[in-house]
C-alpha cells in the first residue's frame, strides 16, 4: 500500500474514533476509489486488521 493511502486511513481511523465521521469518510473515499486491485486487496486487509481503530474499542470493547 502506498504511504500516502496509509497515512489517509489512519487518518481517519483517528477522526472517526472522535466521532468525526464525515470528516473521517471524506479522507478515506478518494483514496479507497483510486486503489488499483492489488492496493484495495491491501485496503480490505488493513481494514480488518484495524476495526478497532475506527471504532475506538479494544478487544474488550
Amino acid at each position: 500500500m502506498r504511504p500516502s493511502t496509509l497515512h489517509a486511513l489512519q487518518h481517519a481511523a483517528e477522526l472517526n474514533s472522535q466521532g468525526r465521521f464525515i470528516e473521517a469518510v471524506s479522507i478515506a473515499e478518494p483514496v479507497i476509489l483510486a486503489a488499483d486491485s492489488e492496493e484495495c486487496a491491501e485496503i480490505r486487509r488493513w481494514l480488518a486488521d484495524h476495526r478497532d481503530d475506527f471504532t475506538g474499542r479494544g478487544e474488550n470493547g
